[in-house]
């Protein structure tokens, strides 16, 4: 196994320099990018010598907003040649939420395009960045500096929302990655350099960092398409010769809504891997396009950790099992005393092994808690069959999951707590048979607007400025009060009750319910 990111790089760009390494599928702008593992090797190379010229070095954290296009990889992989952090910024943030991920990194300098640079130049005064700068300034004539990463280098601050509060920052380093790509590349689904893999979703998101990481150490040629589109997806599979892809969340069920279509067994695709496949549309799916889908669980603090082996398979489509523990994994499901429960009892999933995050940047009590007893604790409820095969049952924290968006609560209600006409604010998840789940906000009114007191039109409005759209509300109760614990907590299990819907405003409907 590659001891880093960098040795990936140059020994990609030594055994397979012609072969397209990355292509860049812009639908939106009808174009097509082609970089070969050279390109790939140099062009790296000639962004850690701009970077350094900036006054990159060693430990720095450099933010990065870009949509899906080359600069964004190769950034990523010259800021590890310089030994300095990536930390992405989601494209659909705005002044709140953006700010933070910003301020709470400790990033420096931010590199990103056109579109953007405003709102980070709107940002960076209350932060520690010193120079926003768009990708087609960072040009030089220079080598890069030579530095060699160890295993345990910081890559990424990457940021996700944890069980309450703001999103907090995963330090991840190279380990993280080459265990990944290590293991899918010499274990199922054993990706080669025969391969071509297809990843749709943004950059931003771990998931094309790793498959970025997965092509280098297998010499698998990466499409990258500007976002996912279901009407075209399957169409851009077939074009590209796809033979594996990984996807997540409604993407499966919004690929089954699509018409039928005389081709959808013609493709070259040998296996699809996916986290929360659907359980009743398991076999749909399947029937439908004629290649296994395979389900696997990871999350951002820990990397790849549980998944769907082919000699499960067909006993276990469409049961909701996640699969048997990765060979770097040691996982059990446990009681509140982190003491492992019989099998087929429900428990909490704690997982440890190679190739965790290091800690929660500048949290040292949220890293604590999670890492307790020297296990991973990743809030989520399991049980174990006598195969040792995970079943996931559902989820402890108080987190929304919304079309595979993680949205803190908190981060929503601290938005709504922006506002001048606004005294209280509680959020809470809606079940939802598209999405999963909806974004509920129940509101309490300053009372002191008078005709100008919001309406939740103008609240989601508001709330639009602050966060990434997919975080606003959908639905909006306004109460005379919240209800309220013992301990002067929201009892959001009172909020919980009964249909959340009636007599809710529906933003989508534009109506009260």
């Amino acid at each position: 196994m590659s001891a880093h990111l960098v040795e990936l790089v140059t020994t990609a760009a030594r055994t397979w320099p012609d072969k397209p390494a990355w292509v860049f599928d812009d639908a939106a702008a009808d174009t097509r990018e082609t970089l070969t593992f050279a390109d790939v090797d140099q062009r790296t190379r000639g962004l850690a010598a701009a970077l350094a010229e900036r006054g990159v070095t060693a430990g720095d954290r450099v933010a990065v907003m870009l949509p899906n296009r080359p600069e964004f990889p190769l950034l990523w992989l010259a800021l590890a040649r310089l030994g300095a952090a990536m930390v992405p910024v989601n494209t659909g943030y705005r002044e709140l939420d953006g700010g933070h991920v910003i301020a709470h990194s400790g990033a420096t300098l931010a590199v990103t395009s056109g579109e953007f640079a405003d709102l980070l130049r709107t940002v960076a005064p209350g932060t520690g960045i010193r120079e926003v700068l768009t990708t087609d300034r960072l040009t030089t004539t220079g080598p890069a500096p030579d530095f060699t990463p160890t295993p345990e280098t910081p890559t990424n601050i990457q940021y996700t929302s944890g069980t309450t509060g703001a999103p907090k920052g995963c330090v991840l380093p190279h380990r993280y990655w080459t265990t990944l790509a290590d293991d899918l590349a010499t274990a199922f689904p054993a990706i080669s350099s025969d391969d071509i893999m297809l990843t749709a979703q943004p950059f931003h998101y771990i998931d094309p960092q790793w498959n970025v990481a997965l092509g280098l150490r297998s010499g698998a040629t990466l499409v990258v398409l500007d976002r996912f589109h279901p009407s075209t997806f399957w169409q851009k599979v077939r074009e590209h010769g796809v033979t594996w892809f990984y996807c997540l969340g409604l993407m499966p069920t919004l690929l089954l809504r699509m018409p039928e279509q005389a081709e959808d067994r013609d493709h070259r695709v040998r296996a699809i891997t996916a986290s929360a496949v659907p359980p009743e549309l398991h076999a749909e799916l399947e029937a439908r396009w004629g290649v296994p889908w395979y389900e696997a669980f990871g999350m951002t603090e820990t990397g790849g950790d549980i998944r769907m082996y082919p000699r499960d398979h067909d006993e276990l489509v469409g049961t909701g099992c996640i699969g048997r523990p990765a060979a770097h994994r040691e996982v059990i499901v446990a009681d509140s005393d982190a003491a492992p429960v019989p099998r087929g009892t429900e428990g909490e999933l704690l997982i440890r092994g190679t190739g965790l995050m290091h800690r929660y940047h500048d949290d040292p009590e949220a890293t604590a808690t999670a890492f307790r007893g020297g296990w991973f604790h990743t809030g989520d409820i399991a049980r174990m069959d006598d195969e040792g095969r995970v079943f996931f049952v559902g989820r402890t924290k108080d987190m929304i999951r919304r079309s595979g968006e993680n949205i803190a609560a908190d981060e929503v209600e601290r938005a709504l707590l922006l506002h001048s006409g606004v005294a209280g604010a509680a959020v809470v998840a809606v079940p939802d048979e598209l999405r999963g789940e909806e974004v509920k906000a129940y509101v309490v009114l300053a009372g002191n607007a008078g005709a100008d007191e919001p309406d939740p039109e103008a609240l989601a409005e508001f709330c639009e400025t602050k966060l990434a759209r997919f975080k606003v509300p959908r639905f909006w109760s306004v109460v005379d009060e919240l209800p309220m614990t013992p301990s002067e907590r929201v009892a959001k299990g009172k909020l919980r009750e009964g249909d959340q819907r009636t007599g809710a405003y529906d933003r989508k409907a534009g109506t009260w319910l």
